[in-house]
């Protein structure tokens, strides 16, 4: 009598079976790098908003020192205009006037350069240092409208030794050098808000920048 081998389950249904849980497990090894890889933010981007205010104030720094350097520039420009006016007290010509007025130039153009830097720090300027940055910038525009004046006088003292008497002459030169100590004083004032600017600017960023390096060691 031939024996009989019954199946419990046919070779079809068996392979499903094994193949099933084989194609779950090969997905699911695909899919977890990707979750990983998803799940994984690198130290550069984990804090958006801590890097773009870090740059900032790195931004801050760097306009304030540049209006730092501007105002020194424009103290010196003045003060050599100024000094040059005194030299020349009481020695009319043309040619005296018109080295004043090109000193009392310069010292016009290095105060303008300064408004605009300092204007850029404004801008630039971080929550704890906006009243300096302000400050600074309201002395700029000081120092700039003051050498201008000061330009505008140098100018008319040129004309004055040319084509005016003597005494026309010392008036014209007397209001230059006048205006032209007022633009002195004026820049230095402007250098003094600008140094003080980029000196809390600086001091600000080095605070923000402390918590973090304690937290990288």
């Amino acid at each position: 009598m031939a024996h009989q081998t019954f199946l419990l389950f046919p070779p079809h249904r068996v392979v499903r079976t094994l193949v099933a849980p084989i194609a779950i497990a090969m997905g699911a090894a695909a899919f977890a790098p990707a979750a990983l890889a998803q799940d994984y933010t690198s130290p550069a981007q984990l804090s958006p908003s801590e890097g773009g205010a870090q740059r900032a104030r790195d931004a801050a720094a760097r306009t304030a020192h540049d209006a730092e350097k501007a105002a020194r520039k424009a103290a010196d420009a003045a003060q050599a205009a100024a000094q040059k006016s005194k030299v020349a007290a009481g020695k009319l010509s043309k040619a005296l006037a018109e080295g004043i007025r090109r000193a009392a130039q310069k010292a016009a153009e290095a105060a303008r350069r300064l408004e605009e830097k300092t204007a850029a720090s404004s801008g630039k300027a971080v929550e704890e240092t906006r009243d300096a940055a302000r400050a600074a910038q309201e002395e700029s525009t000081k120092a700039a409208a003051a050498t201008r004046e000061a330009l505008a006088r140098a100018e008319d003292s040129v004309q004055r030794a040319a084509q005016s008497g003597k005494e026309e002459a010392e008036k014209a030169a007397q209001a230059t050098r006048e205006a032209l100590d007022k633009a002195e004083e004026a820049t230095r004032n402007a250098a003094r808000a600008a140094a003080d600017l980029s000196r809390r600017t600086a001091e600000a960023v080095k605070r923000t920048a402390r918590p973090a390096d304690a937290g990288r060691k």
